[in-house]
């Protein structure tokens, strides 16, 4: 499951993830308020959470995660990541260099500088 973070300024859109992440939260959630936000802003910021419940993605959300970053690949301008999932955190480290966006990695302790960093001017 994936919820919205509320609370954060325009141009920067925020979730978390819960349990096993499906293709139909991509759909339902993620799309939705990301294609709203672009609508509205040239540039978005990220700031994707993993909730200490969380335990995967399905093949089907990585899919439409995968989709959605490059159908707006010259459009993200910060990403944060605020997770302890250990594999998560080397898969984001390993394939860094293709995020087209300053991208930042947090521990879940850190989720208020993480906040700090994304919605800095």
């Amino acid at each position: 499951m994936i919820a919205l973070i509320e609370g954060l300024p325009p141009g920067t859109l925020g979730f978390r993830a819960h349990g096993q992440v499906t293709a139909e939260d991509y759909e339902n959630i993620v799309v939705p308020d990301v294609e709203a936000a672009f609508a509205l802003n040239r540039k978005l910021r990220l700031l994707y959470v993993t909730a200490d419940d969380f335990t995967g993605f399905d093949p089907g959300a990585m899919w439409d995660d995968a989709k959605l970053s490059l159908r707006h690949f010259s459009g993200w301008d910060r990403v944060a990541l605020v997770t302890d999932v250990v594999w998560l955190r080397g898969t984001a480290m390993a394939f860094s260099f293709a995020i087209p966006a300053q991208f930042r990695l947090f521990h879940g302790a850190d989720i208020e500088e993480a906040t700090r960093w994304i919605t800095a001017p």
